[in-house]
């Protein structure tokens, strides 16, 4: 399958916000299927100069879709400004295709070569197999977890705290992995 993965812009808004809504998409990110396309249109409007945001876009029957998104946040705090968050999601139908990889090594690529981040961290369900497994693979590590973290399908369920430190041993600073 072929895709292109580039900066986000605010035309993807509706694409954005078809993704946010995907059954089985939606109940991994924090989203809801109620979530407004103004939301969206929103967030990329105000996207501010910490926010790195890219989408991996295919063309299917002539047309443009969005097959996942990523984003990495750095902190605006001074004392965390070696660190940022990052969130991703990938459709479900195009799972298992190397998208999320691809995705993830271009968010390692801008904060390790670019803007020299030391930590990245993330969260994510317990029981999200094969985004844990991709986090792995990219050196990140369980740091702990959060019991009742959100609510999906009308239960708690817990998330795992990860991250990825970079020249800096997590077993050094007495963290576990």
């Amino acid at each position: 399958m072929k895709y292109v993965i580039r900066p986000i812009e605010v035309k993807d808004a509706p694409g954005i916000n078809l993704l946010r809504r995907m059954p089985g998409t939606f109940e991994n990110i924090l989203g809801i299927p109620s979530e407004r396309l103004k939301r969206n249109e929103d967030y990329l409007k105000s996207i501010d100069p910490n926010t790195h945001q890219f989408v991996a876009v295919s063309e299917v029957d002539g047309e443009e879709i969005i097959v996942g998104t990523a984003g990495l946040i750095v902190a605006s705090n001074h004392r965390l400004r070696h660190s940022a968050s990052i969130g991703m999601m990938v459709h479900t139908a195009y799972q298992g295709m190397g998208i999320g990889d691809a995705l993830m090594t271009t968010l390692l690529d801008i904060a390790d070569n670019w803007l020299m981040l030391v930590r990245l961290e993330l969260d994510v369900f317990t029981d999200n197999a094969p985004a844990i497994n991709l986090y792995k693979k990219h050196g990140f590590v369980i740091e702990g977890t959060r019991k009742a973290a959100a609510i999906r399908s009308g239960a708690y369920v817990d998330d795992y705290i990860m991250a990825r430190v970079r020249g800096v041993s997590l077993n050094d600073s007495g963290i576990n992995p």
